[in-house]
């Protein structure tokens, strides 16, 4: 049976998707892993040299994959920087992985005991299983199939069933490189798929919301598979009394809006020093009012549609709770509906109170409710309220003064001077930190090590001890 699928910009059903059952997963599952034993045999650096052929490959159908993406999310550029930013990654992994997989594997180590050494081998894990959110359909797709595959697992990704279309032109690509063929695809599905998909894999990585990762999280524990859980978060901007309010004003309407909100690494929640408080809401707000909707023409304009239509509701009763109890708007706070697709003028909030939804809840839109503080203790107690830890930014006149802040946060990266950096920079490993996720760093070398399993090669070059050494009268018992 197909799958209706919405177009955000017009809200019209013009695409369609046939959701796969348990037993075509299975029958998948197993060609992939009977192709994936030759794939782990080769060396890294040959498995390189294919990563580098599917990068020129996704280059070949850059345009389809573009005109895809920007039919899936109703946005233009963000889609062509999706694509491009992907041809990278694939490069810098074949580039990188052979270093660091050479590195991991220690030869010879000695021991305590003078006459063993070991061996530390790294063995992949056969089938990687992903599932994958509707905001960045392909950066979040293949963002772990890729080191994984660098590794030597096969992969299997299931895409959110919001945004399917850019799956059919990457395949078209995978198609072309035979060897990547054998040991990656995508299919089609929705939360049921997903679920499926679980049971045939030896490694899922999810990424999504928190109710969803938990169900993710437990069916893993069932099926006894490690899991990495990359999942909401409520980030936390604080702006001390030394920071260039305008300054500061630019980078918390970018980091908060941009893909209109809709990025887990998005600033959900600005604190502002009483100091500065003044001209940095009277210059956000300025801002925010002169920022323009990507309507009617996809390539102008700056913030795009809703991807998910029904998360727009979600936001704007976020709004709504927030204004009921007392918050004010001082620019944006309703849902607009144009063409057919729904969209919302960045919104700053103040008076707002730790009991708001908009204040607890991941909005995953271009919302930025803004606290005033006294005291940096108070606005660090503010910031690590709540149940996430994903991310966060301080803003101060130095960045020896925003960093001292910084390491007071519960959150795995904190953009120090500038806000949501862990989006663009992959070098630093990070943790998640509450219930924003579960499972190693993607980031780093550890977004390559997870995907193997550690094998100890224990070597006696002495003579091995017999029985009678652990006798009674030898251990003096």
């Amino acid at each position: 049976m197909s799958l209706a699928v919405v177009n955000p910009r017009t809200g019209q059903v013009d695409y369609s998707i046939t959701p796969l059952d348990g037993q075509n997963i299975a029958a998948i599952a197993t060609g992939l892993r009977q192709a994936q034993a030759g794939w782990a045999a080769q060396s890294p650096e040959q498995r390189g040299v294919v990563l580098r052929a599917l990068a020129e490959a996704m280059g070949r159908h850059r345009g389809p994959l573009i005109e895809a993406l920007t039919a899936d999310t109703g946005r233009a550029a963000i889609s062509a920087i999706e694509v491009d930013a992907m041809t990278r990654t694939l490069i810098r992994w074949a580039d990188s992985a052979p270093a660091i997989i050479k590195a991991a594997q220690v030869q010879d180590r000695p021991t305590g005991i003078p006459t063993i050494t070991t061996t530390t081998r790294l063995v992949p894990y056969a089938l990687l299983g992903v599932i994958s959110p509707w905001n960045f359909p392909l950066t979040l797709a293949l963002i772990d199939a890729i080191p994984a595959l660098a590794a030597g697992s096969a992969v299997i990704i299931k895409p959110s069933e919001v945004t399917p279309r850019f799956i059919r032109p990457l395949m078209a690509a995978i198609a072309e490189v035979p060897e990547i063929a054998g040991v990656l695809t995508l299919i089609e599905g929705d939360g049921a798929t997903g679920a499926a998909l679980v049971d045939q894999v030896d490694f899922i990585a999810f990424t999504g919301s928190v109710a969803t990762g938990r169900k993710v999280g437990e069916a893993a524990a069932r099926a006894f598979i490690p899991a990495s859980l990359e999942l909401g978060g409520k980030d936390p901007m604080l702006i001390l009394a030394s920071a260039d309010p305008e300054k500061a004003a630019d980078i918390a309407l970018r980091a908060s809006v941009l893909n209109t909100g809709q990025a887990c690494q998005s600033i959900e929640r600005v604190y502002v020093a009483r100091a500065i408080a003044e001209p940095f809401l009277a210059a956000l707000v300025r801002k925010a009012r002169a920022t323009r909707l990507n309507y009617p023409d996809v390539h102008a304009g700056d913030i795009g549609p809703f991807i998910f239509g029904r998360q727009a509701g979600i936001v704007q009763a976020q709004i709504d709770d927030a204004v009921a109890k007392g918050a004010r708007l001082l620019a944006g706070g309703q849902v607009e509906t144009l063409g057919g697709g729904q969209y919302l003028r960045p919104t700053v909030l103040v008076d707002v109170t730790p009991d708001m939804a908009i204040m607890e809840e991941e909005t995953f839109g271009p919302v930025i409710p803004v606290t005033i503080f006294d005291t940096e203790d108070e606005a660090v107690a503010h910031a690590n309220s709540g149940i996430f830890g994903l991310s966060a930014a301080v803003i101060a006149g130095s960045t020896q003064e925003a960093e001292a802040v910084a390491v007071r946060l519960n959150a795995g990266g904190v953009s120090i001077n500038d806000g949501s950096l862990t989006g663009l920079v992959w070098e630093a490993e990070k943790s998640s930190f509450g219930k924003s996720g579960l499972g190693p760093s993607r980031m780093g070398e550890s977004g390559l090590l997870r995907f193997f399993r550690r094998q100890a090669l224990i070597r006696q070059s002495g003579e091995a001890l017999p029985l009678a050494a652990y006798s009674e009268e030898a251990l003096g018992g």
